[in-house]
């Protein structure tokens, strides 16, 4: 029996135990279109199922009495019981969500002015991130208990989770990935199995954060925490219509996650059903942190990340557009239908006051900087990673089953994991590879630096460009082919990915939202603007009750 369907298995009795013990009546399976997806957050079914609800519409809810958090929480659970087992989002779910909305509800029964901005509000956490007390699986058979794998469960919450509880959310679970966030993608090779997208269980969910993604558009919570490399939030936001920053390198702590290139690209950011979402959530999680050393030049606005959100914030703006200059050859190029709808696009953006700049990084030789591998990945800034995981390993804290990679690698030896070659590959570069990839840091100061001439000579607010150059495969045929992924990772700016719309297929398309360090909160302002004009979200509440498709080696 293969792992996937023991997962199955356990995830219908899991269900079957929660439903048992939910109070509040089971959330609703209505869909808003018979056949497929809808457009905009308009065309939810409302107020009148709290599994929809929006983080202002969850506070307020829970500010005025309207729901409790348990009730809230325990709705979720529910359609978890219900579509889980087909959609796969989690590796676990947290044993203490309802006691932690317990809490939430006694908090709120006290002081209204003392509970915190996501008090008693449900959210996911992606399970490359420490929780203290669970284990941080990052969807690797060698750490994942139910594969037969090593429990690594740290002392301590990583320091964005701690943001998170210290504002009052309550952590529903934790959420699938590819292998130690190996793939833009898909979670495929899971130890877990592959998490299948909430819009259509075919299309290709996105990664490596697919089951935070999963999880927020299938409405098993309200909003989620998703962690990038090259892609890792662009990608499943864009693959289920989702908003999400990715934001600048170092604005959001990325300790206690387990690294893929900790050092050099690694971010954390929120996947949400609105930009007011989006902006909320950052509030929560950035700024410095005696923790991680990165976030020492942390800049966050005075007035928060909600301050520019504005239905006239693209009035006058100046906006770059997508073109060959970013990003030149077949692997840049749009699709027809791409390129059709970003023609769309880019008249809205117009009609919305917005002066429009074509290709401003022509002749800049900013395009010439990529080293695009297999896939169109480029994947500098992985030198010294090892060292990273090293140091990972190290802060699990006091009474963790290992400390080390060496200490790792001998349990796996003795353990069935002998010819696992990504733990050899790590301790082998702990010995081979510096701990900082100069490289790296070469190439991302050059694109640094373009970018800002580029921004100044054209007196550019914003780029606005498709986030996908081609509309997503399925999820066993293909790579999702993204705009921006090595560049802006590479750069370390940040980005807003924005839903704008559907190709004909009803997969969705989208747009992304580029500008310079730390200016997330003017960003986020233009996706509010474009968002309120447009609602191009796609939305689906009918989710399936059947598994989704077997990948092809299994049949």
């Amino acid at each position: 029996m293969s792992t996937f369907t023991i997962r199955r298995l356990a995830a219908v009795a899991a269900g079957a135990v929660l439903a048992s013990s939910a109070t509040l009546g089971t959330a609703s399976a209505t869909s808003v279109a018979a056949d497929r997806p809808a457009f905009g957050h308009g065309h939810r079914p409302g107020a009148q199922d709290p599994t929809t609800f929006t983080i202002a519409e969850a506070t307020k809810a829970l500010k005025t009495g309207r729901i409790t958090s348990v009730e809230l929480t325990r709705a979720y659970l529910d359609r978890i019981a219900q579509y889980e087992p087909y959609y796969n989002a989690f590796t676990r779910l947290n044993p203490d969500a309802l006691a932690e909305a317990a809490a939430a509800d006694e908090a709120r029964q006290g002081s209204q002015k003392d509970v915190g901005p996501l008090e008693g509000v449900p959210i996911v956490i992606k399970d490359s991130l420490d929780v203290r007390g669970l284990p941080t699986t990052s969807g690797w058979a060698l750490t994942s208990p139910e594969a037969g794998g090593l429990a690594l469960v740290p002392r301590d919450d990583a320091p964005v989770v701690e943001r998170l509880r210290e504002a009052g959310a309550v952590i529903v679970g934790k959420t699938n990935l590819p292998v130690l966030a190996g793939s833009g993608s898909n979670a495929n090779n899971s130890a877990y199995g592959p998490t299948f997208n909430a819009l259509d269980q075919d299309w290709a969910p996105g990664g490596s954060s697919s089951g935070s993604a999963t999880a927020v558009a299938g409405d098993f919570a309200v909003t989620g925490i998703a962690e990038e490399t090259g892609g890792s939030i662009q990608n499943p936001a864009s693959a289920q219509s989702l908003f999400a920053v990715k934001p600048t390198f170092g604005l959001v702590p990325n300790t206690g996650n387990m690294p893929l290139a900790g050092n050099t690209r690694d971010v954390l950011g929120p996947l949400a059903k609105t930009p007011e979402d989006a902006a909320i959530m950052l509030d929560v999680l950035a700024g410095t942190h005696a923790d991680d050393p990165k976030t020492a030049g942390a800049e966050v606005p005075a007035g928060g990340y909600t301050s520019q959100l504005s239905e006239r914030a693209l009035e006058g703006a100046r906006i770059g557009l997508y073109g060959p200059g970013w990003r030149s050859g077949k692997d840049g190029e749009l699709s027809d239908e791409t390129a059709a709808l970003y023609a769309e696009a880019v008249d809205n953006l117009q009609e919305q006051g917005a002066t429009v700049v074509e290709d401003p990084f022509e002749g800049t030789g900013f395009a010439d900087l990529a080293k695009v591998g297999e896939g169109g990945y480029d994947g500098r800034g992985s030198v010294g990673n090892a060292h990273a995981v090293e140091d990972y390993l190290a802060g699990l804290g006091d009474g963790a089953a290992v400390s080390s990679l060496e200490q790792l690698d001998d349990w796996a030896d003795a353990h069935g994991f002998a010819d696992d070659e990504r733990i050899d590959e790590m301790v082998e570069a702990l010995d081979t590879e510096p701990a900082t990839d100069a490289e790296f840091e070469a190439v991302s100061e050059q694109y640094q630096e373009l970018f800002d001439q580029v921004m100044d000579t054209h007196d550019l607010d914003a780029l606005v460009f498709p986030q996908q150059v081609e509309e997503i495969p399925g999820i066993y045929d293909g790579e999702i082919n993204a705009s921006t992924v090595s560049e802006i990772n590479i750069a370390q700016l940040p980005g807003v990915v924005l839903p704008d719309g559907a190709y004909d297929s009803g997969k969705p398309f989208n747009l992304i939202v580029l500008g310079e360090k730390y200016s997330e909160a003017d960003l986020l302002g233009y996706a509010y603007d474009y968002d309120e004009a447009y609602d191009g979200r796609v939305v689906n509440r009918n989710l399936a009750a059947t598994p989704g498709p077997v990948q092809p080696d299994e049949q």
